[in-house]
C-alpha cells in the first residue's frame, strides 16, 4: 500500500492523477458556492447589531480561514522537499502560493470592507489586521525569492526556508485577539465551546469555507501539472509532447 502511495510522488507519475481530479474538486467548488452564498445572502437572517453588512462574513471568514490554512499546508509541502529531496514537493508549494496569496488578499480587501461600516474606517493597525498583512507579504516574498533563482532545486530549498520561518506567523494571526486587546472581534466559531452565531448563519459560512477548498486544491493541480510540464520539459522531451497531446 505505502509503495503505491509513494509511486505518486513522482511528478511524472501524479500529472495524469492531478488531471483526472481537477474536474471533480472544480464543480464540487462551483456546486457549494452556489449554495453558500445562498444560504448566506437569502437564507441567513439579518443580523441584530450589525444589520446586513455582516454578510461579508460568508466571503471575509473562510478566505482568512484558507490564508492561514494554504499557509501551513504550502509550508508542510516545502519542508517534506526540504527534508525528503522530492521534486514534486517544491513544486506543490509553488502551486499553493499563489492561491493562499488570493485569499489573504481577499481577506484583507473584505475585511477592509466590513471594517468601515463597524469600526468607521477601512484600515486599522490592529494586531490581526497587521498580521494578516505580513501573511501576503510571506506570500509574496516566497513567489519572488523563487522566482529570483533559476536553479529550480536551489529555489525550492531557498523557498522552503522562508516558508517554514514564516510559520511563526501563523498563530500570531490566530490568536492575536486573545493576546492582545484589538479591535477586531474574538473568533465566531470554536472547537471548545457553541458557536455565537445562527446555525443557519454557521452553515453558510462553512459551506463557503469547503467550496474555497475544493477550490483551492483544483486550481493547485492545475498549477502544479503547468509547474510539471516546464520542469519535466528539459528531461524528457517524448514524455512532454505525450501529456500535451494526451
Amino acid at each position: 500500500m505505502f509503495s503505491n502511495f509513494f509511486s505518486f510522488a513522482s511528478p511524472q507519475a501524479f500529472y495524469p492523477v492531478a488531471g483526472r481530479m481537477i474536474p471533480w474538486f472544480g464543480w464540487s467548488a462551483a456546486l457549494l458556492a452556489l449554495a453558500g452564498l445562498y444560504i448566506g445572502f437569502f437564507v441567513a437572517p439579518t443580523d441584530a447589531t450589525q444589520g446586513e453588512s455582516y454578510r461579508i462574513i460568508f466571503i471575509h471568514v473562510p478566505a482568512a480561514w484558507m490564508s492561514m490554512f494554504i499557509y501551513l499546508v504550502m509550508a508542510l509541502w516545502a519542508g517534506l522537499g526540504l527534508v525528503l529531496n522530492t521534486r514534486l514537493s517544491g513544486m506543490m508549494a509553488s502551486a499553493l502560493a499563489p492561491t493562499g496569496a488570493m485569499f489573504t488578499f481577499v481577506a484583507l480587501w473584505s475585511g477592509a470592507l466590513w471594517g468601515k461600516p463597524t469600526w468607521g474606517t477601512y484600515w486599522v493597525w490592529d494586531a490581526r489586521l497587521t498580521s494578516e498583512l505580513i501573511l501576503l507579504f510571506l506570500y509574496l516574498g516566497y513567489m519572488a525569492l523563487k522566482e529570483a533563482i533559476e536553479d529550480p532545486q536551489r529555489a525550492d530549498r531557498a523557498g522552503a526556508i522562508l516558508a517554514l520561518v514564516g510559520v511563526v506567523n501563523i498563530p500570531i494571526i490566530y490568536f492575536s485577539v486573545q493576546w492582545w486587546n484589538t479591535l477586531h472581534q474574538g473568533a465566531s466559531v470554536s472547537l471548545t465551546k457553541a458557536p455565537s452565531m445562527a446555525m443557519t448563519m454557521l452553515a453558510g459560512m462553512l459551506v463557503m469555507a469547503l467550496a474555497a477548498w475544493m477550490y483551492a486544491i483544483a486550481v493547485s493541480l492545475a498549477r502544479v501539472r503547468a509547474i510539471i510540464l516546464e520542469r519535466e520539459r528539459g528531461r524528457d522531451m517524448a514524455w512532454v509532447r505525450s501529456m500535451v497531446n494526451a
